[in-house]
């Protein structure tokens, strides 16, 4: 079966064909731009380097999933979890942070619908 034919590059007055949106000259300008202004930005502002310690000083003390250890079961910790979170006025306090494992955690935001299914209703 053939492929799909090549479009012109996303990039303003760029004249390159590409089968992707940009070119990867433009691909590799658009990385760059989006790391900078983009999603991370506002991560950055979140969860920079202070984050980081307060994390990793919470493991050191909770290096089992808090939920699993509580059923009999002993997992490394893997994610560290805001239970009221940031953008709800959470704050990085230890009594606001649990330690899970990634199946936990993904449970935990599929029962809130937090990160899948946004838009309900």
């Amino acid at each position: 079966m053939p492929s799909k034919p090549k479009r012109p590059c996303s990039y303003p007055n760029c004249p390159k064909l590409t089968h992707g949106r940009f070119c990867e000259e433009h691909q590799r300008l658009e990385n760059k731009r989006y790391e900078k202004y983009g999603r991370q930005y506002a991560i950055h502002q979140r969860y920079g380097r202070a984050w980081q310690k307060i994390r990793d000083s919470y493991v050191k003390t909770h290096p089992y999933c808090e939920l699993c250890f509580n059923d009999g079961i002993m997992k490394l910790v893997e994610e560290v979890h805001h239970k009221i979170p940031l953008s709800k006025g959470g704050t990085h306090d230890t009594e606001n942070l649990i330690s899970l494992c990634k199946s936990c955690h993904s449970k935990i935001h599929a029962k809130d619908g937090s990160r899948w299914n946004k838009r309900k209703g």
